[in-house]
């Protein structure tokens, strides 16, 4: 006898993906209950590659997992939890509505809690795993931070996120590990280097949130509920490697120059610590160690390592050393109408002091009468009261000093100046892109060299100087000229009356060399021609495929260098007719 045929559908492709309501009947959970525990374990709908025949013949939409996926989830605690709190739910509406106080705060006392720990373990075997997947935990909980405490998020997790992203800031100010920072339409883009990875996050403005209608906060909240989880753990492991304490404490020293006279009366003491500490302008207390050993370099060449390569290695090393004092020894003072935060985060990660005026946010260390103060940074056309031993300079001097990873010049950035452009540290030009002016500018600076474009503005200027000379001269000149031509032909005129012919002198030629370096260069270009003529098929379709890309980024890149250049042509023009 034969094996028992089975029926259609039931093999295969068909046999490893289940649907979505199946999914959930048969872990006995409704669909927000459902729709959490996968965002929480990792679990993600497929598009199976045969769909109709997964779907047993019908064309009907429907989402599908993989059952493999979901029978995973069949032994998850937590999937406990959401049964309990269900029943928790029901049971407190009940007492609700018999008017049983004692019920209701008994039954609150023991709501059912439940922790994301093994999750968080199991999902990020190492600590260099979860540091790489930590840029959209940031992302979610500066964003969270920032939201009102109205009814679309829970007072106490907009809380949570703001104590673990000020955390977070407080680790990397002392770390000194920021690299990187662009200002754009959606927010503050910032990069650091932590433990070997990049680590990119965005920082909304501190503007007031207009929360639209068509998102749903529910599934926002449960991906933030494991993001603040993740955080926490990444933060307690981070503070600990830079033996700091944790929770973060401000320094004895530090925390003496904050303590106000009035503090009982400004806020409760955990709201005024909190808030010093998210003033970023304080230094952070250590654990004493008795057997602290500082880490040396190695001074030799790794196994395989040339000394080419260790030469590298050291010249990138000073120069990360060198960017991260870049504002070491300088001493700022924010305007009120300046984003504080950012600024004061962004000052402290490269060595600089910052202070703003005690009315703007509590923490602020010296007033703005201090003379030892460097840089004022205001965004306003002018100040009323100014000092003479200090730069007054707008906000953007700053970011683009980190990004330039030197100082730049402050000329540029005066109140009132029209500021150069913004370009954003996270594009790397590569052969045959176009490079801004500016871009250029910048790396000449940071060669040492004296800026092209501050060479070709005294060169224009030299140019219309010596155009309004020769304006001059010509006039005169054009007269002069005049009076020989009428000359010379009267003298060509009694000539031909007198029946004399002119004298023409020729001199001989020299004929030049041929030149060798033409020659190589056509010599070259045969051989490449020959080259090409000898190709396979493939191989010259993949050729004409790259000459094209090529090519096509040379047009593009013209195309923006002429846009440039009629630019900075209409500006000299404009700039010409106002000195008339």
């Amino acid at each position: 006898m034969g094996g028992i045929q089975k029926k259609k559908f039931e093999r295969g492709a068909a046999t490893n993906y289940i649907t979505r309501n199946r999914a959930r009947k048969k872990l006995q959970l409704s669909l927000a209950d459902f729709r959490r525990l996968c965002i929480l374990k990792g679990i993600y709908p497929h598009e199976p590659k045969h769909k109709k025949k997964v779907n047993k013949g019908s064309t009907a939409p429907r989402t599908f997992y993989l059952l493999k996926d979901i029978r995973f989830l069949l032994h998850e605690p937590i999937v406990g939890k959401f049964r309990e709190y269900k029943i928790f739910v029901r049971k407190l509406k009940k007492a609700y509505g018999k008017t049983e106080w004692s019920a209701v705060e008994r039954l609150r006392e023991n709501k059912p809690t439940y922790k994301l720990d093994h999750i968080i373990k199991e999902r990020y075997p190492s600590f260099i795993d979860a540091l790489r997947d930590i840029d959209d935990a940031l992302c979610m909980g500066f964003l969270f931070s920032t939201f009102a405490r109205t009814g679309k998020c829970h007072v106490q997790t907009i809380k949570l996120c703001r104590r673990l992203t000020v955390e977070w800031m407080n680790f990397v100010i002392t770390a000194r590990a920021l690299r990187k920072v662009f200002i754009s339409i959606k927010g503050i883009y910032y990069q650091a280097e932590v433990m070997g990875q990049l680590i990119t996050w965005l920082v909304p403005y501190q503007f007031s949130h207009d929360h639209p209608t068509d998102v749903d906060y529910r599934v926002m909240a449960t991906f933030t509920e494991l993001y603040t989880t993740l955080l926490g753990f990444v933060n307690f492991r981070l503070y600990h490697s830079l033996n700091l304490v944790y929770p973060p404490k401000l320094d004895s020293k530090a925390e003496s120059e904050l303590k106000e006279d009035n503090e009982e009366d400004y806020a409760m003491n955990s709201e005024s610590y909190s808030e010093k500490l998210a003033a970023l302008s304080a230094s952070l207390a250590r654990v004493v160690s008795t057997e602290e050993e500082e880490a040396q370099l190695d001074q030799f060449p790794a196994e395989g390592e040339d000394m080419e390569k260790m030469e590298a290695r050291e010249t990138e090393h000073k120069q990360l050393e060198a960017q991260k004092k870049v504002f070491e020894g300088l001493k700022f003072f924010l305007n009120r109408e300046v984003p504080r935060e950012s600024l004061a985060f962004v000052i402290r990660c490269f060595g600089g002091m910052v202070s703003w005026d005690k009315s703007v946010c509590i923490g602020s260390t010296y007033d703005v009468t201090d003379e030892t103060i460097t840089h004022q940074i205001v965004d306003r056309p002018n100040v009323d009261k100014q000092y003479i031993n200090r730069y007054y300079i707008q906000p953007q001097w700053v970011y683009d000093c980190v990004n330039a990873k030197m100082l730049l010049p402050v000329e540029d950035y005066f109140l009132g100046v029209t500021l150069p452009p913004h370009l954003s540290p996270f594009v790397e030009e590569k052969d045959g892109d176009y490079v801004p002016p500016d871009r250029l500018k910048i790396m000449a600076l940071q060669k040492g060299e004296k800026p092209a474009q501050d060479q070709e503005e005294n060169e224009d200027e030299e140019e219309e100087e010596e155009e309004e000379e020769d304006e001059e001269e010509n006039d005169d000149e054009e007269d002069e000229e005049e009076e020989a031509e009428e000359e010379t032909l009267k003298k060509m005129e009694e000539q031909r009356s007198q029946g004399k012919s002119l004298q023409v002198k020729v001199t001989p030629g020299k004929v030049k060399a041929e030149n060798q370096a033409r020659l190589e260069q056509e010599e070259k270009a045969e051989e490449k021609r020959l080259a090409i003529m000898m190709m396979k098929k493939k191989e010259k379709y993949l050729y004409d495929k790259i000459m094209f890309g090529k090519k096509r980024k040379t047009r593009e890149a013209n195309k923006l260098a002429a846009k440039r250049k009629a630019y900075d042509d209409a500006e000299k023009a404009k700039k010409k007719m106002a000195r008339k």
